[in-house]
């Protein structure tokens, strides 16, 4: 389960942040942000990561004009971070979150 919402862009892509629990199973949540052409894209792209139980009801989280504009920025348009935000918490991609998740297992 998951809280979150999308975004749709001028360009017809669209951006969808969900609030998960941290694959690493250590009770902390995190946001993380997709970019693709759809949300059932965006959606297929965390499964296929390993993210299994992620659902996106309703709209209820929308990502932020700032969250929007750090996943256009990165390569990949993967990105996450601690959930609820630290400040001083920079963006990380996608792959730093699995390798932490694989080290605790």
């Amino acid at each position: 389960m998951s809280g979150g919402g999308f975004v749709r862009l001028p360009g017809g892509s669209v951006v969808v942040a969900l609030t998960l629990p941290s694959p690493a199973a250590d009770g902390h949540k995190v946001r993380v942000l997709v970019h693709s052409v759809n949300r059932a894209r965006a959606l297929t792209r965390l499964r296929n990561l390993g993210l299994r139980a992620v659902y996106l009801r309703g709209n209820a989280a929308p990502p932020t004009l700032d969250e929007i504009t750090a996943v256009l920025h990165h390569p990949d348009g993967l990105l996450w971070r601690s959930a609820p935000e630290e400040v001083e918490e920079l963006w990380h991609p996608i792959r730093a979150l699995l390798r932490s998740s694989l080290r605790s297992a």
